[in-house]
């Protein structure tokens, strides 16, 4: 019956005036569900680093002459004409980088016509296209009851950590990704995706299509994050598969250390911020000695503080740790380590430099502390080809090395990891015989054989 409609409503369009256009008129047809998201296709990736472009969108009826404008966009303007619908706008603002001008709305039966795609530098045309806009309507497909919404997803990760933004578990054909800030009362629509139409538009460079297990082009979608601390909020993810609707809805809490100086350089402050505060249970700072209570502040909701007197000695030098909990038990914490440093030792320009950083971030530190004992390793194998020592019994040892600057390491856990250790800041390794298949008596082997 739909089809038989949609048939009805294309051959009476025809049939109108059919002086007017033949089927040559118009470039690509799109045919939509009547209120479905719908994405009318325009790309012109010749345009990128053409000085001045922009874009004019304008529609018509099948039996109208004139062109009506819908909107007008350029580099740092748009203006939307009196034919726009409130659904309306442009995949992606930044189309003079991107070349991708398609236009985006909810398409309803009197939508139904010709659009026009037309890209201008200056005033001289660089490309149009026509396209054919039929519209399916079915009273009961239109109005969406049938959409399945998950249980809503309470949880908190670390500020510059990548997450995971779950969808339904669904194949679907189009994937939309609405956010709502802290204390904003509006839905913004930061990413879309067509797979049929391999059309993306997206608002936030921190957000991309998650890769295996998932695969949007086959339909399985989720959603990779790294967030800053703005970023915490309510996130919905719709699935649209041909009339039926699926929503996920996660509301995420973000969690961020930081390190500053006062102006005097007399004092030091930890500062732990954290966005989305509906569900948080607790905030706190703690000294690896438990010992030793901390006194916290905060004096705006958000952020909590604990100072600390410069400069660090071996009293006050260790780990501390924010940990923030929700009020279902998932918990996340950071960690900082302060070594014993002189008051003018370069504290606050390390400080501000380091602020946060996750585990990928420690790669150079990582990879010194790893360094330095496979250097004395090597040394110690030389010497010994050298001298032909034959103590059995000799160790190397690195001490626990005094970072000489301050770093964060993030570690997340749920509830059946809330009571695991946070990770310490130093690396210590003891390397000596204690087997058969130890390095040393293998040397000593080869050393007996080359005697």
């Amino acid at each position: 019956m739909e089809s038989a409609f949609l048939t009805f409503i294309l051959v009476s369009s025809f049939a109108v005036d059919s002086s007017h256009f033949s089927f040559t008129d118009w470039d690509d047809v799109v045919v939509a569900r009547e209120g479905s998201p719908t994405i009318l296709v325009c790309n012109d990736t010749t345009v990128r680093g053409r000085g001045s472009i922009s874009i004019n969108w304008m529609t018509k009826s099948l039996v109208e002459k004139d062109w009506k404008l819908v909107l007008s966009a350029s580099e740092r303007k748009i203006f939307y004409g009196g034919s726009s619908k409130k659904t309306m706008r442009l995949t992606d603002p930044n189309f003079k980088v991107t070349g991708n001008f398609s236009l985006s709305f909810l398409p309803y039966l009197e939508d139904c016509g010709l659009y026009s795609c037309l890209i201008k530098q200056k005033e001289r045309k660089l490309k149009e296209k026509i396209i054919l806009l039929a519209v399916l309507t079915d009273n009961k497909v239109a109005s969406f009851t049938g959409t399945v919404h998950g249980n809503e997803i309470s949880t908190v990760t670390l500020a510059r950590t990548p997450f995971h933004l779950m969808c339904p578990d669904v194949t679907g054909d189009i994937v939309l990704l609405y956010w709502k800030p802290p204390d904003s009362k509006n839905m913004k629509l930061v990413y879309q995706y067509d797979r049929w139409r391999d059309s993306t538009s997206v608002q936030s460079k921190n957000l991309k299509l998650a890769g295996p297990p998932y695969n949007a082009e086959a339909g399985s979608f989720s959603f990779l994050l790294t967030p800053e601390l703005k970023d915490g909020g309510l996130y919905v993810c719709d699935v649209y598969l041909n009339d039926n609707t699926f929503s996920q809805r996660t509301l995420l809490s973000v969690l961020k250390a930081t390190v500053v100086t006062n102006q005097d350089s007399s004092k030091l402050t930890l500062k732990c911020l954290y966005s989305e505060l509906s569900k948080v249970q607790s905030v706190s700072w703690k000294y690896q000695n438990k010992s030793r209570r901390l006194h916290m502040l905060s004096h705006v909701p958000g952020i909590i503080m604990t100072i600390l007197p410069l400069p660090i000695t071996s009293d006050t030098a260790g780990n501390y740790t924010c940990t923030l909990q929700l009020k279902n038990g998932k918990t996340v914490w950071a960690t900082v380590t302060l070594p014993p440093k002189a008051r003018n030792n370069g504290i606050t320009n390390t400080v501000e430099s380091h602020s946060v950083t996750t585990p990928y971030q420690l790669a150079p530190l990582s990879a010194l502390l790893v360094l330095v004992p496979l250097v004395a390793v090597a040394v110690g194998v030389l010497l010994w080809r050298q001298k032909h020592i034959s103590d059995r019994n000799l160790i190397f040892s690195t001490p626990r090395p005094l970072l000489s600057h301050l770093f964060i390491k993030p570690v997340f856990s749920t509830l059946l990891h809330s009571q695991q250790a946070p990770p310490q800041g130093s690396v210590y390794m003891d390397l000596k015989p204690r087997g058969e298949d130890d390095v040393y008596k293998e040397l000593e082997r080869y050393e007996q054989c080359q005697s």
